[in-house]
C-alpha cells in the first residue's frame, strides 16, 4: 500500500520539479591564463612539444572518460573580453564595455548562462575568479551570496603559498595538502547549500596560472626539470635556460590546477554525484609573459585546453572540430532547460558530446573568429587599443591588424638601443615596458638581448610593429612564424579568408568596422586614477 501511495505522489509532482531532478549538475573548472597544456594533448600534438613534459593525470583521466577537444579557441586572448564572450555566447565585441579589460562594465541586458540557470532553479556558486556578470562584487554572480571562499584563497597563489609554508618548516606534501584542503572545503560548503535533488553549477576559477609565480618553483615543487623542455619549445621562444625555467614554472602551476581537479572529482564521487554531473575543464587564453601568448591572435594565445566528461556519452574520444569557448554558453543553457537566445556566436556542443564519432563530427565547424581591442590601461599613448581580428581555419590563420602603425604589445619609451628598464622591473612590473605583455623572466630576457644579432628577430617578432595582414600556412608552419601574406602563391587563399572574415564581422555588427569606432573614444579610452593605470580588475 505504501509503495502505491509513493508512486502516486511522485506522479503528482510538478513536471518542472521532476525535470529539475533529472538535469545534470555542472562542474566548470576554468583556470586563468591556462592554455592548451595537458598530458592528454601530447599524442594529439603529433610532434615534440611542451605537452611531452607536463604531467596532468587528473585532467587526462577526465579526458579518457569523456571528450578531448583538440581545436578549442577563445574569442579573445584577454581575460575580461574572453569571459564576457564565454558567459554570454556572443562575440566579445558584442558585449559593450565588457569587451575591454580595465574599465569594463557588464551590460545587464545581456543574458548570461549562470543567471539563466539560476532562474531555472539551479543552485549556483563560485570560488575565485569569474568576471561575474557583473563586476563589481555586489552584482548577482559576483556577490558574497554566491561566493564559496571561506575555507581560504591559497589555491590562487599556489607556488608562493606552498613555498612560504615550506620555508616555515612544513613538509612539501603537508604544504600542498593545506592548499588542496581549501579546494575541497570550499566545494563541500557549496554542495551542502544545495537543496536535495536541486541541480547545481559550480564555477571554479583558480588564478594561480596567472603571473606571477615563484621563480624555480616548477622544479622545486613538482620536479619539472627545465632542460627537459630543450627542443620542445615552439619556434618563437628563445630555447635558452632562462626561458625554459620560466615555462617549467608555469607548467608547475598548471599541474597544481590538475591537482585541484583531482580533489574536486574525488569530492564528487564521495557525494555520489559523479554520474549526474557534467565536468568541463578549460582556461581563458594562452600562457602570459611570453612571445605569441596572451594578447596575441596566434594559437599560443587563443588555443586552450577543453575537456568534457558528460554521463551517458561515449568516452575516450578526441574531437577535431574547431570549437569556440562561447559554445559553452548555449551548451549550459540547453543542458539546464533555459531558452537559448538567437543570434549567438556560440553553438551548443551537445551534438558533439552525444555523438559516438571521433575526429571531425560536424564539417561546418571549420572556422573560428578571434580578436581583441584593448588589454591594460595606458599600454600606448592616448590609451588606444591595438585592434586585431583573425580567422582560424584548419589550414590557415589570417590576421587583420587594423592599426599597424601602433605597437601590438604597447609602447616602451624607456627602451632604446642603449637603455631599458632593469631586469627586476621587467620581471615584476608589467607597466615597465610593453604593458600588454605580462612582466616575466622571459620578457626581461628578450629586452636584455634585443641588440644581439642571434636574438634580435625574436625581440622584433614579439614587440615590433606588424603588417596590416598576416597569413600562416599551418601545415608548413604550425608555430606561425613565417608570414606569407605577400607571397603570390597565397594570394587567392588570402583574398578568400579576408572576405570571409570581413563578411562575418559585418554580419555580426562589429563596431570596429563602423565609420566612427567606439573603441577609439571614451568611455573605452578613459583612464582610471587621473592618468594612472586602473588596476581594479585582474588581467
Amino acid at each position: 500500500m505504501k509503495k502505491i501511495i509513493l508512486v502516486t505522489l511522485v506522479a503528482l509532482l510538478p513536471v518542472a520539479s521532476r525535470a529539475a531532478e533529472n538535469r545534470l549538475n555542472i562542474l566548470f573548472v576554468f583556470a586563468d591564463d591556462w592554455g592548451r597544456y595537458a598530458g592528454a594533448y601530447a599524442k594529439a600534438d603529433g610532434r615534440p612539444s611542451i605537452n611531452d613534459v607536463i604531467k596532468t593525470p587528473n585532467v587526462d583521466k577526465v579526458a579518457s572518460e569523456g571528450v578531448l577537444f583538440r581545436n578549442a579557441f577563445v574569442n579573445s586572448p584577454s581575460c575580461t573580453p574572453c569571459r564576457s564572450s564565454l558567459l554570454s555566447g556572443r562575440y566579445f565585441f558584442q558585449t559593450g564595455r565588457a569587451a575591454i579589460l580595465n574599465g569594463a562594465i557588464w551590460d545587464q541586458s545581456i543574458p548570461s548562462f549562470p543567471l539563466m540557470l539560476l532562474e531555472k532553479g539551479y543552485h549556483i556558486g563560485k570560488s575565485f575568479k569569474v568576471w561575474s556578470p557583473g563586476s563589481p562584487a555586489d552584482a548577482p554572480f559576483g556577490g558574497q551570496k554566491y561566493s564559496y571562499e571561506k575555507a581560504g584563497k591559497l589555491p590562487n597563489h599556489f607556488s608562493s603559498s606552498v613555498t612560504s609554508m615550506v620555508g616555515e618548516g612544513k613538509s612539501l606534501e603537508a604544504a600542498k595538502g593545506t592548499v588542496l584542503a581549501q579546494v575541497r572545503d570550499n566545494f563541500s560548503a557549496f554542495l551542502s547549500d544545495a537543496q536535495p535533488g536541486q541541480p547545481w553549477l559550480y564555477f571554479f576559477g583558480p588564478t594561480n596560472t596567472h603571473r606571477k609565480w615563484v621563480k624555480g618553483s616548477g622544479k622545486a615543487l613538482w620536479g619539472i626539470e627545465p632542460d627537459t623542455l630543450k627542443g620542445r619549445l615552439p619556434a618563437f621562444y628563445p630555447d635558452v635556460a632562462e626561458v625554459r625555467e620560466d615555462v617549467a614554472d608555469y607548467l608547475g602551476e598548471c599541474q597544481a590546477v590538475d591537482a585541484y581537479v583531482g580533489v574536486l572529482v574525488e569530492r564528487l564521487k564521495e557525494a555520489g554525484q559523479l554520474e549526474n554531473t557534467m565536468i568541463v575543464i578549460s582556461g581563458d587564453h594562452g600562457i602570459p609573459g611570453v612571445p605569441s601568448g596572451k594578447c596575441n591572435l596566434y594559437d599560443n594565445g587563443t588555443a586552450v585546453s577543453l575537456v568534457v566528461r558528460m554521463p551517458g556519452t561515449k568516452p575516450g574520444r578526441v574531437v577535431d572540430d574547431l570549437v569556440r569557448l562561447p559554445d559553452l554558453a548555449p551548451t549550459f543553457m540547453e543542458l539546464g532547460g533555459a531558452e537559448v537566445p538567437s543570434g549567438l556566436y556560440g553553438k551548443s556542443l551537445l551534438p558533439l558530446l552525444k555523438s559516438e564519432k571521433a575526429g571531425v563530427i560536424d564539417p561546418e565547424r571549420n572556422w573560428v573568429v578571434v580578436g581583441r581591442e584593448r588589454h591594460v590601461d595606458v599600454a600606448r599613448e592616448g590609451n588606444l587599443p591595438y585592434p586585431m581580428r583573425g580567422l582560424r581555419t584548419k589550414e590557415f590563420l589570417y590576421i587583420r591588424n587594423f592599426e599597424p602603425d601602433r605597437l601590438p604589445l604597447g609602447d616602451a619609451p624607456k627602451v632604446s638601443d642603449t637603455a631599458a628598464p632593469s631586469l627586476q622591473e621587467l620581471e615584476n612590473d608589467t607597466y615597465a615596458a610593453f604593458a600588454d605583455m605580462d612582466a616575466s623572466p622571459t620578457k626581461a630576457w628578450l629586452v636584455e638581448h634585443r641588440n644581439l644579432p642571434e636574438w634580435r628577430a625574436y625581440y622584433e617578432r614579439c614587440f615590433g610593429k606588424r603588417p596590416a595582414e598576416e597569413l600562416y600556412d599551418l601545415s608548413k608552419d604550425p608555430d606561425q612564424v613565417r608570414n606569407v601574406a605577400l607571397e603570390g602563391a597565397y594570394a587567392d587563399a588570402k583574398a578568400k579568408l579576408a572576405a570571409q572574415l570581413m563578411g562575418t564581422l559585418k554580419a555580426a555588427g562589429d563596431p570596429r568596422l563602423a565609420e566612427s569606432v567606439p573603441f577609439e573614444k571614451p568611455p573605452f579610452t578613459d583612464v582610471g586614477g587621473k592618468g594612472k593605470p586602473d588596476r581594479r580588475l585582474p588581467q
